[in-house]
């Protein structure tokens, strides 16, 4: 299984930022996919999920209105659109099937 994500930078607070992970070595569009996050000094934690059909979604409560998760089964990929970014949202984000994790991307939100 290989996820490899991307997308990850710095952007002032109410910009946007799109994250990829691009997945391979498994039947992705058969997966639930998700995106956790994990700030400095805190524990992981969960920030969306999709079901394979992409049908189905499900956000934390912090997130919920500002980030958008979908994916292209066509192309193996998942997505996340981040809006009205916080300063509270500076993480490593990382994309992840219910047993394996990419090795996470970057995002800092600072003036």
């Amino acid at each position: 299984v290989r996820l490899v994500e991307s997308g990850g930078g710095l952007v002032q607070p109410g910009g946007s930022l799109r994250l990829s992970c691009s997945a391979a070595g498994f039947s992705f569009s058969s997966a639930s996919m998700g995106w956790s996050r994990q700030a400095p000094g805190k524990e992981r934690e969960f920030v969306a999920t999709i079901s394979g059909s992409g049908g189905s979604t499900y956000y934390a409560d912090s997130v919920k209105g500002r980030f958008t998760i979908s994916r292209d089964n066509a192309k193996n990929t998942l997505y996340l659109q981040m809006n009205n970014l916080k300063p509270d949202d500076t993480a490593v984000y990382y994309c992840k099937t219910p047993s394996n994790w990419g090795q996470g991307t970057q995002v800092t939100v600072s003036s």
